[in-house]
C-alpha cells in the first residue's frame, strides 16, 4: 500500500473531523488524543516551539483518507514527561556529546496510556513505524521516545527494534460498588478507619464539597481553578506548565469530558482539584489549595471522583503518575510502557543493559506492592 506522507506543525494541517475520526476507531483511545486537548495546548502556548515542544506530527494519507498519525515533538528538554531520561542526558554531556533536540511521542504533560501509533489498519501501523524510523535516521537528534504506548503497541516497537522500559502507576478499579461505603467495606479495617478519618478532619474543618460539571463550570470557576493549580506550583517553587487560556480553552471545547472539584468554607472557594473522564475511565490530573488543611488533598483529588465514579459507573481511576500512598486508598499497581531508539550505538548498548536490569527491579517492585493488597480479600 502506498501512504501520502506529511509532517504536520499543527493540527490544523490535519483538520478536527479527520483526526477525531481516526482516534475514535483506536480501541484504548482517551480524551486526551483529541483534537481539542492537543490543540488547547499548543494554541494556548503550553506546548509550542517556545515552550521546548516543536510538534511535528506524522500523518499518512490513503487517497484523501487520514490512515494513520503519530503526536511527535522535537524536545529540546525532558520537562513534562513522566518517564524519566535526565541520567541517559546526563551521559551524554559528560561524554562531550548533545542529547538534545530529541523526538518525543507523547501527549503533553499527561502521564496517561493511550494509542501514540494510531492507524487504520495493521498495514497502515506498519507503514507508520517505518516512516518514524526513517525520519529519527536522517534527523539530527539524539533519540526517539514513544511514552505511555499500550502494551501491545509497546511490543510493535520492541519488533522494530526499540528499547522497552515499563513503569508503574496505580489505578482503582469499580467492582460495581453501590456507594463508597460498599467501596470501604472492601478494604483492611485499618484503611477503613484510616479513610473515614481523613474524611471526617475535612468535615470538621468546615469544608463543604461541591462537584462541577464541565457542562456547568463558569469563567470564575477556571480562573479560580487556575489560582489554585498555578499557588500549588509556586509553593513547589516550579513554573506550571499550564495557563488559564488552556483551561478555558477544554471547558469550552470538551466540557462533556471535566468535573471540578471545588472545596468551600462558608461559601467561599479554597482548593479545587480538575480529572478528566470518559465513560469507562477517569483521570486524576490536577489540583491546587490557596491553604493547607488537613486531608483536603485525598477528598478532593481522590475521595470525591472515586464517588463520582462509583455513581456514573465508571470502571476505572487512574490516579496518575506514581504516588505508593494511593494504595492504601484502594488503588492498585499497573504496568506502564515507553518505548526508546538511541542513535548513538554505545549509548544504545548502555541503556539496554541499563534497562534489563531497571526491568527486573520493576518486577520485584510490583510483586512487593501486590503483597500489600489493601483489599480484604486478598
Amino acid at each position: 500500500m502506498n501512504y501520502r506522507t506529511h509532517i504536520a506543525s499543527s493540527l490544523l494541517e490535519v483538520g478536527q473531523a479527520a483526526w477525531d475520526a481516526l482516534v475514535a476507531r483506536q480501541s484504548s483511545a482517551n480524551p486526551f488524543l483529541s483534537y481539542a486537548f492537543l490543540h488547547a495546548l499548543h494554541e494556548s502556548g503550553s506546548a509550542t516551539p517556545e515552550t521546548g515542544w516543536q510538534p511535528q506530527f506524522i500523518v499518512l494519507y490513503e487517497g484523501e483518507t487520514l490512515a494513520a498519525a503519530l503526536p511527535l515533538y522535537v524536545k529540546g528538554h525532558s520537562y513534562g514527561e513522566y518517564v524519566f531520561d535526565w541520567a541517559w542526558a546526563d551521559a551524554y554531556q559528560r561524554n562531550g556529546l548533545e542529547y538534545y533536540p530529541k523526538l518525543l511521542s507523547a501527549i503533553p504533560f499527561t502521564p496517561v496510556t493511550g494509542p501514540r501509533l494510531m492507524a487504520v489498519d495493521a498495514s497502515a501501523r506498519a507503514a507508520l513505524v517505518a516512516v518514524l524510523q526513517g525520519i529519527q535516521q536522517a534527523s539530527e537528534v539524539s533519540s526517539t521516545h514513544i511514552l505511555f504506548p499500550p502494551e501491545e503497541e509497546a511490543r510493535q516497537l520492541a519488533e522494530a527494534g526499540y528499547l522497552l522500559r515499563s513503569g508503574v502507576q496505580f489505578h482503582w478499579m469499580n467492582a460495581g460498588y453501590a456507594s463508597f461505603d460498599a467501596f470501604l467495606a472492601t478494604l483492611e479495617q485499618k484503611k477503613r478507619k484510616n479513610i473515614r478519618a481523613e474524611r471526617r478532619k475535612v468535615l470538621e474543618a468546615g469544608i463543604t464539597m461541591r462537584r462541577v460539571r464541565g457542562v456547568d463550570a463558569t469563567d470564575a470557576d477556571w480562573r479560580f481553578f487556575t489560582r489554585c493549580y498555578r499557588h500549588t506550583y509556586a509553593e513547589h517553587f516550579s513554573k506550571p506548565y499550564l495557563n488559564l487560556d488552556f483551561f478555558r480553552r477544554i471547558g469550552r471545547e470538551m466540557p462533556g469530558n471535566l468535573l471540578l472539584v471545588l472545596a468551600e468554607r462558608e461559601g467561599e472557594p479554597i482548593a479545587a482539584s480538575l480529572v478528566v473522564h470518559d465513560e469507562t475511565t477517569l483521570y486524576g490530573r490536577y489540583w491546587g489549595a490557596l491553604e493547607h488543611v488537613p486531608c483536603l488533598h485525598f477528598e478532593t483529588a481522590y475521595y470525591q471522583p472515586l464517588e463520582f465514579c462509583i455513581e456514573q459507573k465508571i470502571q476505572v481511576f487512574e490516579g496518575g503518575a506514581q504516588g505508593e500512598h494511593k494504595m492504601a486508598r484502594g488503588f492498585l499497581p499497573t504496568r506502564t510502557w515507553s518505548a526508546h531508539w538511541l542513535k548513538h550505538p554505545s549509548f544504545a548498548d548502555a541503556v539496554e543493559r541499563f534497562l534489563e536490569r531497571e526491568s527486573g527491579g520493576i518486577d520485584e517492585y510490583i510483586d512487593e506492592l501486590n503483597e500489600r493488597n489493601p483489599f480484604k480479600s486478598a
